[in-house]
């Protein structure tokens, strides 16, 4: 039977974002969910940079930076020297074999297990979607009604367009 997690997936999920079309999570809110400072968490990936190909980490350009920061609640004060790293999936999985204690551990676990749960729900709305456009082409009505009905049905299982908004308390509101 699976370990329930210390953490509630909701947690994990917001902590996901989409960059150059890539699901990523930032080294500082990966640091947070390992229990170690960023500093820390970063200089480990720094000894071992080896293991981290492009497609496992990348580090964000200043615009890619700044476009994060206006999406997330960022501190007034204090700050980074350098734009955030950002890992993958696959970067996520590697930092197991960078990162030894227990608590990494278990959290890595849980963590691939919530990109798991994503790309399922992506994989289940593609089969949703090629449905739809079947049963679509078998409809023989020109049924504006009908069009508007699959339309519809399109867009809900879309993936939204643009970033969702953050909630709770933010200073700049």
């Amino acid at each position: 039977m699976a370990k329930k997690s210390v953490i509630p997936d909701e947690v994990i999920i917001n902590k996901i974002y989409l960059i150059r079309s890539q699901k990523v999570m930032l080294d500082s809110d990966l640091a947070e969910l390992y229990g170690v400072e960023t500093k820390t968490f970063n200089q480990s990936v720094k000894r071992n940079m080896n293991r981290f190909p492009k497609d496992f980490m990348f580090q964000l350009t200043e615009s890619e930076y700044e476009n994060l920061r206006s999406q997330i609640v960022t501190s007034s004060w204090g700050g980074r020297r350098y734009a955030p790293r950002v890992f993958t999936e696959q970067g996520v999985a590697m930092l197991s074999s960078v990162l030894k204690s227990e608590r990494a551990i278990e959290v890595n676990i849980f963590i691939v297990r919530v990109f798991t749960k994503l790309r399922e729900m992506l994989l289940t709305n593609k089969d949703i979607l090629l449905k739809l456009e079947l049963l679509e082409r078998q409809v023989l009505s020109n049924s504006d009604d009908i069009k508007l009905i699959f339309t519809a049905l399109r867009e809900l299982i879309q993936e939204p367009k643009q970033p969702r908004r953050r909630i709770g308390f933010r200073p700049d509101d």
